[in-house]
């Protein structure tokens, strides 16, 4: 028997939380499907793998949210509704991986040995939404435990540092978002040890440009603030649901709002179903109420140029007035050369740095070699028998039944787009 991985319901993204409060309040009784994906599915498991992955899932039936944990929440969100509070403080309330996960392997033909993982997670939103993070989590790990062994620790935690102070040096306001598809429980602790170490050489100018964790167990840990607000699941579901995609980021902003307040709207994610779609409903209140968006597909520069003309040539909006936060797939170079395009553009940048902290290694046989992470996502298949997609700023990332993706592209007005960093098979080779 393996030890548990996972040992705290905090061990996840609090974007996680946050939907979770608002899928209690407002869809309570709604049934979801979520699937799995590879999307580098060059790289492959094998049965020790699988075998551990097992093991791993049923240990999540077993935890509970302590007291500790929920004044934690309390303390430091503390716009999460009260009826939700209590909800999870419940001593009943847990996961139940035996009812809610399928999962098998399928050998993969011509390659004996090597086998491809089929998961879904099934049940209500709310007893199912907690489980994403926790498995993608665990299957980056069992990849590096069992498969790709050739990597140590060795030299991690001066990495992360030497990274924060690069970041440090430029000015550059960052949050670490890289639970997901961190390459294990220990990297992740590392890489944020590394960059405390990083903010305490300068803490008074330090504090103020690193905000965070999008982690909630390591920001309880390491006394920094939990960072996030929504993942494009809250925008599919919503518009899943009720299959009005011509008003979804309308329908899921109001919904977002009245849970949690206007002052609490946080960052808005605009390319559920393209930013051009979600602009036609970004006037004020909503434009008002939060405090930026969010960027996770497409050039980022092209849509740094899109907000900057949105917030400041359409609603009239003072330059360096609203906030671009940077997510997809980003490195140190990267972010400092997003940041020079926000400037120009008139935007405020903050960055979420996620695998290329927690998932950046060498080959210990041959330091001129990556070993390469996992690109692997857990989305919604069907939300109340209905159809969850994604259609995303980059055909690489669009999600979900193809006739539906190919409807709503046409409702919407969708036009496809490529860009030269949308390779998803070796999106950090």
């Amino acid at each position: 028997m393996s030890e548990p991985v996972i040992e705290s319901l905090l061990d996840t993204d609090m974007y996680k939380v946050t939907m979770h409060a608002a899928v209690f309040t407002y869809f309570p009784d709604v049934t979801v499907t979520y699937k799995y994906t590879n999307r580098s599915s060059q790289l492959s498991f094998n049965k020790e793998a699988i075998n551990w992955l097992k093991e791993q899932f049923s240990y999540l039936g077993s935890l509970r949210f302590t007291k500790d944990e929920i004044e934690y929440l309390q303390k430091e969100i503390p716009y999460l509704p009260s009826a939700y509070i209590k909800y999870i403080s419940d001593s009943n309330y847990k996961l139940n991986p035996e009812e809610h996960i399928t999962f098998t392997s399928e050998e993969i033909e011509g390659n004996p040995s090597h086998y491809s993982l089929k998961i879904l997670v099934s049940g209500c939103w709310k007893d199912t939404i907690l489980y994403e993070i926790p498995l993608l989590a665990l299957i980056s790990e069992a990849y590096f435990k069992f498969v790709d062994t050739d990597w140590d620790y060795e030299n991690q935690l001066e990495q992360a540092t030497k990274k924060a102070q690069t970041l440090f040096e430029n000015e550059i306001k960052f949050s670490e978002f890289g639970t997901r598809r961190r390459r294990s429980l220990k990297t992740q602790d590392l890489i944020m040890k590394g960059i405390m170490d990083a903010v305490e050489a300068n803490p008074e100018k330090n504090e103020k440009l690193f905000l965070g964790s999008s982690n909630i167990l390591f920001a309880k840990k390491y006394g920094v603030k939990p960072i996030g607000t929504v993942a494009h699941e809250w925008v599919m579901g919503v518009a899943s649901i009720s299959e009005d995609y011509l008003h979804a980021n309308k329908n899921a902003m109001d919904y977002w709002i009245n849970t949690f307040g206007a002052k609490n709207a946080g960052l808005a994610l605009t390319d559920t179903f393209g930013t051009d779609d979600f602009l036609k409903a970004f006037y004020p209140p909503y434009s008002d109420a939060y405090v930026g968006v969010r960027q996770d597909s497409g050039d980022p520069v092209e849509y740094t140029e899109k907000i900057a003309h949105h917030y400041h040539d359409v609603l009239k909006l003072p330059r360096f007035s609203k906030i671009v936060c940077f997510s997809d797939s980003l490195n140190i170079e990267k972010a400092i050369s997003y940041s020079h395009a926000a400037k120009k553009n008139g935007m405020l940048a903050t960055f979420g740095i996620g695998t290329n902290f927690t998932n950046d290694f060498q080959r210990k046989s041959d330091a001129q070699v990556k070993s390469e992470p996992l690109n692997i996502v857990i989305k919604l298949l069907e939300v109340n028998g209905n159809r969850a997609i994604k259609i995303s700023d980059n055909l690489g990332k669009n999600m979900g039944d193809p006739a539906t993706v190919r409807r709503v592209k046409q409702e919407l007005g969708y036009t496809e787009r490529g860009w030269s960093g949308d390779n998803e098979a070796h999106r950090w080779a």
